[in-house]
C-alpha cells in the first residue's frame, strides 16, 4: 500500500503577508479608536456646541449643508453620560483591536484564535448598525472582518490537519 504524504505547508511569503495585513488592520483601527475615546473625554469638561462649532471653522465646513447639518444635530444631543459610555467602550473595543494586532505582528497562533473570536462575535454587531444605518464604509468594515475570519478559520484548521497528518501518515506506513 502507498504511504500518503503529508501535503507541504505554504510558503512562508504567502500566509504571513496576509496576517501582517490583517494585524496592520487591527492595530490602525485600535489606534483610531483611542483618538476617538480621547476626543470623547475631553469634550466631558467642555462646552461641546463651542468646540464643535471651532472645529467646523478650523476645518471650514459649511454648517449649513445638509450632512453637516444633521451630524451637527445629533452630536449637540450627546449628553455628558453618553460620552462616557463612548469614550469606555472605544477604550475597550480599542484593547481588543491592538491585542489582535500586536499578537498577529508577532505570528503568535494564540492571536489568531483570539481574532476569530472576538472578530466573529462582533459581526452580529455590524449587522445591526448596517439594517439600523446603512453606509458604504460600515458595509465595507463587515466584509473585511468576515474575510478576516473566514481566512483565519481556514487558515487554523489547514495548520491544524498539517500537524495531524504526518502521526496519520505514519500509522498508514506500518
Amino acid at each position: 500500500m502507498p504511504a500518503i504524504e503529508a501535503p507541504t505547508p505554504p510558503k512562508q511569503g504567502e500566509s504571513t503577508t496576509v496576517v501582517l495585513l490583517i494585524a496592520i488592520f487591527k492595530l490602525v483601527k485600535g489606534l483610531l479608536l483611542i483618538a476617538v475615546g480621547v476626543g470623547a473625554f475631553k469634550l466631558l469638561h467642555r462646552d461641546v456646541a463651542d468646540t464643535v462649532m471651532r472645529w467646523v471653522d478650523i476645518l471650514r465646513v459649511d454648517p449649513e449643508n445638509r450632512f453637516i447639518h444633521a451630524g451637527l444635530e445629533r452630536i449637540l444631543r450627546v449628553s455628558p453620560g453618553q460620552l462616557k459610555a463612548l469614550g469606555a467602550g472605544t477604550f475597550f473595543y480599542a484593547a481588543l483591536l491592538l491585542t489582535e494586532g500586536t499578537g498577529l505582528l508577532f505570528r503568535k497562533h494564540w492571536a489568531e484564535y483570539f481574532t476569530i473570536v472576538t472578530t466573529a462575535a462582533l459581526i452580529p454587531l455590524e449587522v445591526f448598525e448596517i439594517v439600523n444605518h446603512t453606509t458604504p464604509i460600515k458595509i465595507l468594515v463587515m466584509v473585511v472582518n468576515v474575510a478576516i475570519v473566514v481566512y483565519l478559520v481556514i487558515r487554523v484548521m489547514s495548520r491544524r490537519s498539517l500537524t495531524s497528518r504526518p502521526a496519520e501518515a505514519s500509522i498508514l506506513k506500518t
